[in-house]
């Protein structure tokens, strides 16, 4: 083929589910900020007027957790009862247990290391598209969701309303290099009063040209701005909302493989959520090393096991390096236990909020470890 597409996409902080993912996130950083060694694994679903937090949790404090739903809610922005969910008049349901005693001996180990809290395998990805080390495609869609959540909150387009998504279409040349923008869809809840007509301008000037570089856009480029034509109803009073249900928006847009595993609301003994951020850093700092284009390493483990069972290297034919001599250079240098990650990058502190909006990887604003670059060198001492 001399050319490709690939669509990724992004949403809002008011998307339904993102709702339910900073909900679960909120309480999760409540708990560790004053018990870090707490053993959280939070679910969050969210419809009109209702929000029902379930799950399992072992902790020595005591959080309010419907006030931590009603401060999420509102910081998103629904503050209306006109909304169908307003933070001041929701009905918060609980129901929570303790974490399976099965469970917590398999993680907690008399030695004081951890094994895994669940068996799985967990994919990291990094390419050199971006500066970031992202895919193209869900590095414009998030940057696009962020602009539009922008330019409500700060009030430049006081008629927009918090739900909203993106998603963006690139054209790839036959050298794999993403040469133009395909297609570009924006959607967002508005106020009823607003004429569509006002929307596509508004959202055209404010958000995709604000975004999007020239360079990308070409008189064949197709937009897209709320094709239905209307968008009032939105947020969880539009679509019931659910913990874990944008794992591909949280992670790298569908570019790389998923192993399936959600994040949001769970401590880092369980390893969906760490290795996977321990799986993107290696990854990152792989390419950053510049000994391949692109790389996906995948890691997968055994509950209550220690190390993993399998590290995987795949460059996509780009690298330089034997991918097994990268493999034996991971193992022989990087601690890959669950103890191992959550010391790395310090993952006992509440930090868990702010990444429940624009992606968990490539989150070099909000200067998370796993997006460091310290261990180039091991890597680039390999060629």
């Amino acid at each position: 083929m001399n050319k490709r597409l690939f669509t990724s996409e992004s949403v809002t902080k008011g998307h339904p589910d993102k709702v339910a993912d900073r909900i679960s996130d909120a309480i999760l950083d409540a708990i560790l900020l004053d018990d870090p060694y707490a053993h959280v694994a939070v679910e969050t679903l969210v419809t009109t007027g209702l929000v029902l937090v379930s799950g399992e949790i072992n902790t020595t404090t005591y959080v309010d957790i419907d006030s931590i739903v009603r401060k999420t809610v509102k910081s998103i922005g629904y503050t209306r009862g006109k909304y169908g969910f307003d933070a001041d008049n929701l009905a918060v349901l609980t129901s929570i247990s303790s974490q399976s005693e099965d469970i917590r001996i398999g993680v907690e180990k008399e030695d004081g290391n951890i094994g895994a809290g669940d068996q799985g395998l967990m994919f990291g990805f990094a390419c050199n598209e971006t500066k970031n080390y992202m895919p193209l495609p869900i590095f414009l869609a998030h940057e696009l969701v962020k602009r539009l959540d922008c330019v409500r909150e700060k009030k430049i387009l006081p008629y927009l309303r918090p739900d909203g998504k993106a998603q963006v279409t690139l054209e790839y040349d036959k050298n794999d290099k993403p040469v133009r923008v395909e297609a570009v869809v924006l959607s967002s809840q508005h106020k009823d009063e607003i004429t569509l007509e006002q929307i596509k301008r508004d959202l055209k000037k404010e958000v995709i040209d604000y975004v999007i570089p020239n360079n990308l856009l070409d008189k064949d480029s197709k937009i897209f701005i709320n094709p239905t034509g209307k968008f009032t109803i939105g947020g969880p009073k539009g679509d019931t909302g659910l913990t874990g249900r944008k794992i591909i928006v949280d992670t790298y847009g569908g570019y790389s493989r998923h192993g399936g595993g959600a994040f949001s609301g769970k401590d880092p003994t369980k390893v969906d959520r760490s290795a996977s951020y321990m799986a993107r850093y290696l990854a990152k700092n792989i390419v950053a090393s510049k000994i391949a284009d692109k790389c996906e390493v995948q890691l997968a483990y055994v509950i209550g096991v220690e190390e993993p069972v399998s590290v995987r290297v795949d460059t996509f034919n780009t690298s330089k390096v034997k991918e097994e001599k990268i493999v034996d250079a991971i193992i022989k240098n990087i601690d890959l236990s669950p103890k191992g990650i959550i010391n790395r990058f310090d993952l006992r502190k509440p930090i868990y909020e702010n990444l429940s909006n624009y992606g968990h990887v490539g989150r070099t604003d909000l200067n998370v470890k796993w997006e460091l670059l310290d261990i180039v060198a091991i890597f680039k001492d390999l060629s």
